[in-house]
């Protein structure tokens, strides 16, 4: 048995930004981390011969100054000003992300043009009534040739569900106002014009972005060594399985890499683990049935990634791109050799990550990795960005619970675990994507973190962290929950009900 003052689960980015501040604060710290032998979280930089791969791909920009400060003072030589380069991948082109009209219409020829022109002027003339649907709110403002083609099929193989399913909601909040005929004033407008009308930074719009030279878990590996110096503990490879509340303290239980049982003792947890496995599994005493059922009810969406070490023969230099080709499965590619050089230990080589979204119960899941490395290299083949002789090596990397999933009931489903939790249990803290159930980002996920520290620093709740929103702003925040939930959520596809 262990004393300490907070108990971490999870040495994800919100996890490690948690421990790191108490410790520089001199408070006594214990972070559980169930991967033998990477911190990060979704966050790591995962190696094979050599070669580092990101999980997702990890811009490093925030408009919270907090975090990028944070971000300096943890990675201060290492941090590399990166290019920010993303495109549509259709019919063996490239097409500018975010669309430019022009350009797109230029490269679909005369005919398909025609097409996507006449199916916006219908949808101008004969408006959709009743916009329920994201295709119909798609459809409605680009026409629905452009929708089907450079945004039906990557939303449904993100999502796995069909557009006709998912609310427009989504679609509105997504992709804002836009329309063919804004994105053509945007073309043909000055910058400086535009830039009055819209002043602020829109963060997947950025020109740059910086980026650590051997992935984004190379800077939590250098928070990890800084909490260590600090005094804090990290215990590798110690999924926790219980936290029991008692008399005000908590007793926290985890296996060690033998498989022994061990325990601490807190007056705080703060926990990145996945809410649904908190409550159902982790908790004691046990919620009330209410809140076991809106547990039960949360989902996530799992993804893989397939790298393949090939041969450079430069098809492409972005950071990644959207594939919008029905006939292949892959929705995304990363290009590592673009997010930093220093990934790719061989100049004349590169390596792709092949981005598949699935469930991890379906096939795609399931599959022998060697099969997916051969399904992977036959996609890249015919989407015609590399040969088969081209391929030397590959590997498999699975990330569960990537994305939580937002139904028509999710907020419900929160909002009553959160209630219960800020009642029955004040000194347990969930941060974090997976924690919060919240769609975040990395610096969305240490802002939380953040906040959760200041509290407990202070003694009481001053912040309320479910007010982080998709920019990472915060607002200073009186007695819990005296905030709409859904001010600080930040939107993905929701299911119509």
């Amino acid at each position: 048995m262990m004393n300490t003052h907070v108990t971490i689960i999870g040495a994800g980015p919100a996890g490690l930004t948690a421990a790191y501040l108490l410790a520089k604060n001199k408070i006594n710290v214990i972070v559980l981390e169930s991967d033998p032998h990477e911190v990060g979280g979704i966050a790591k930089t995962a190696k094979y011969k050599g070669y580092c791969f990101d999980i997702g791909g990890h811009r490093f920009f925030s408009k919270a100054e907090e975090v990028e400060a944070l971000w300096s003072e943890l990675l201060p030589h290492d941090m590399l000003e990166r290019p920010r380069s993303s495109r549509i991948y259709y019919r063996q082109q490239f097409f500018s992300y975010p669309l430019k009209a022009f350009e797109a219409l230029h490269k679909l020829g005369i005919i398909e043009s025609a097409r996507c022109i006449g199916s916006y002027l219908k949808a101008r003339l004969f408006p959709i009534k009743k916009i329920v649907s994201f295709s119909d709110w798609v459809s409605a403002h680009f026409g629905e040739r452009l929708f089907s083609i450079f945004f039906k099929t990557y939303t449904e193989k993100v999502w796995g569900m069909r557009c006709n399913d998912i609310s427009a909601d989504w679609a509105a909040q997504r992709i804002k106002g836009l329309s063919l005929l804004s994105a053509m004033m945007n073309a043909l407008l000055p910058k400086k014009w535009l830039k009055r009308k819209n002043s602020d930074t829109i963060k997947t719009l950025i020109d740059t972005f910086r980026y650590p030279r051997k992935g984004p878990g190379m800077l939590w590996e250098a928070c990890a060594d800084k909490i260590r110096q600090q005094g804090g503990t990290i215990l590798m490879g110690c999924p926790a399985f219980r936290c029991e509340y008692q008399q005000h303290q908590w007793m926290t239980f985890y296996r060690d890499p033998q498989g022994e049982t061990g325990s601490i003792v807190s007056d705080h947890v703060i926990s990145s683990a996945p809410l649904r496995d908190l409550i159902l599994h982790y908790v004691s005493p046990m919620l009330s049935s209410h809140v076991l059922r809106a547990a039960q009810a949360l989902r996530y969406r799992d993804f893989l990634i397939v790298v393949l070490i090939l041969k450079d023969k430069n098809p492409f230099k972005d950071n990644w791109i959207y594939v919008h080709d029905p006939k292949v499965d892959v929705a995304r590619i990363q290009n590592f050799k673009s997010w930093s050089p220093d990934m790719v230990p061989d100049p004349d080589m590169c390596c792709y990550g092949m981005e598949y979204f699935c469930f991890d119960h379906d096939n795609l899941w399931m599959a022998p990795d060697e099969a997916l490395i051969k399904k992977a290299t036959h996609e890249l083949t015919q989407l015609g960005l590399a040969h088969q002789e081209d391929v030397v090596d590959g590997c498999v990397l699975r990330q569960s619970k990537a994305y939580p999933v937002y139904d028509n009931q999710y907020q419900t489903h929160v909002d009553t675990i959160r209630k219960e939790l800020d009642i029955q249990f004040p000194t347990l803290h969930v941060v974090g994507r997976n924690g919060m159930h919240k769609y975040n980002n990395q610096d969305h996920a240490m802002m939380t973190a953040m906040l959760t520290v200041k509290n407990i620093l202070a003694g009481k709740r001053i912040y309320d962290i479910w007010e982080v929103n998709q920019d990472a702003e915060y607002h200073e925040s009186g007695a819990p929950g005296a905030h709409r939930l859904t001010h600080g959520l930040r939107h993905v596809p929701e299911r119509i009900s």
